[in-house]
Parts: C-alpha cells; structure tokens; sequence
C-alpha cells in the first residue's frame, strides 16, 4: 500500500519526490521463504546509486514446472551462478514465476538499489527482473505480466521513475555497445536491449510495452 511504500522510500534512505507516484508494494518471498543457503554468497553488498530502469529476462530453464517447484529451481540457479558463474550471489534481484509470485533475489534489501550481475554493461542503476521459463515459443503467463507491472511500479516508483518513459544509461562495455557509450532505452527494458541475446524471449520482449503503461497506471499516471 502507499503507507508500506512510502516506509520503503525511507528504509532506502531516498529523499520522498514532491509527487511521490510509487505502485503499492507487491508481496516479496524473502531469500528465507526460498531456502537461501547464505553460507553461499559473499557477505558484503554492493550498491548503486539509484534504480533508473529495469531489465526483464526470462531463465530459458522451461516451463514444465509447478510454482511449488519455483523455490527449488530459484535454489539450483543461486548455485549455478555462485559456484559455476563465480558471482557474488545470483544474479537477478527479483524473479517471478508462472502463478505470479514475486521472489528475493539478490541480497542487500529489496527496496534499495542493489546491483545485480543481469545484463552486462548495464547492471549500475538498474534492476533485473527474471521470470522463470522459456518465451522464445511460448505465451508468458497473465499472472507472470501482472507482477511485473506491480514490481516495476514500486521498485521504479521508489526513485521517481515513470515506467513510460525512456533513460539514457552509460554502458559500463559489452557485447552490444562499448564502453563509454551513452545508450537510451525504456525505463523497462528487455535484456536483448542491452546485450546480444534472445532473452527474454520475444514473447515476453513483446508484451513490455503493455507492461509499461500498466506499470504506470499502478503508480497513478
């Protein structure tokens, strides 16, 4: 609710815009809910110094799955991408799956702007949103879109973000834009945006637009 976001705003030590239009906060399973194991991930947390766009992946691991099974597909992706990827913890800060729920991703509080390690060149000031499936050549799910909606109208809202709008971001080098390269994009963009990749898969690339303006109506636009 506003309440809850306004808190978040002040929980991440952010200064309250004069119009504050931040989507009520959605419900987050904490690292715990999931059955983070802790002893995993490097201890520390890096930040960033705000949240100006979002990035939507999906995890390319299918979608035969139960959202009881969501938990352990999360689990088995943390490790992949601690002990085979060498990251400091997974790399996306949220995921969201089939049935619409909204997971922790990396730690260091949901509400402030934790960097990721989710779309190379652009992981500072962002935030990474995977759902798990594939959407190469398959519909995503409605409630699957309707939480990205609600996780991007908060998580924007937080740094006085509108989801309609458009930023330009400073490619930090990757294997679309070099380094140094000024880059404007969506405020919710597809991973393929910033990197060479079929992610998110173009079925769920193409209901972004629709997610933007929904975003926006979460947030009172």
């Amino acid at each position: 609710d506003r309440a809850a976001s306004q808190a978040d705003i002040a929980a991440a030590g952010l200064t309250p815009p004069a119009r504050t239009a931040v989507g009520p906060r959605p419900r987050i399973v904490t690292r715990a809910g999931w059955g983070a194991d802790e002893s995993l991930r490097e201890k520390k947390f890096i930040y960033t110094k705000t949240v100006r766009a979002a990035f939507v992946h999906h995890s390319g691991s299918g979608n035969n799955y139960s959202c009881a099974q969501a938990p352990s597909l999360i689990r088995a992706m943390y490790r992949f991408h601690v002990k085979s990827n060498h990251w400091r913890d997974i790399g996306y800060n949220f995921l969201v799956d089939k049935c619409g729920t909204v997971y922790e991703g990396r730690a260091g509080g949901v509400a402030k702007p934790v960097m990721g390690a989710h779309t190379l060149g652009f992981n500072n000031d962002s935030t990474g949103i995977a759902v798990l499936g594939t959407f190469t050549g398959a519909e995503p799910p409605k409630p699957a879109l309707d939480a990205i909606s609600h996780l991007t109208a908060w998580k924007l809202g937080l740094h006085s973000v509108d989801p309609r709008a458009t930023v330009q971001l400073l490619s930090r080098g990757g294997n679309r834009y070099p380094k140094g390269a000024k880059v404007r994009m969506h405020t919710i963009s597809g991973h393929r945006d910033g990197f060479l990749t079929d992610c998110p898969g173009v079925h769920l690339y193409n209901k972004l637009a629709t997610t933007r303006l929904a975003a926006a109506q979460l947030q009172g636009r």
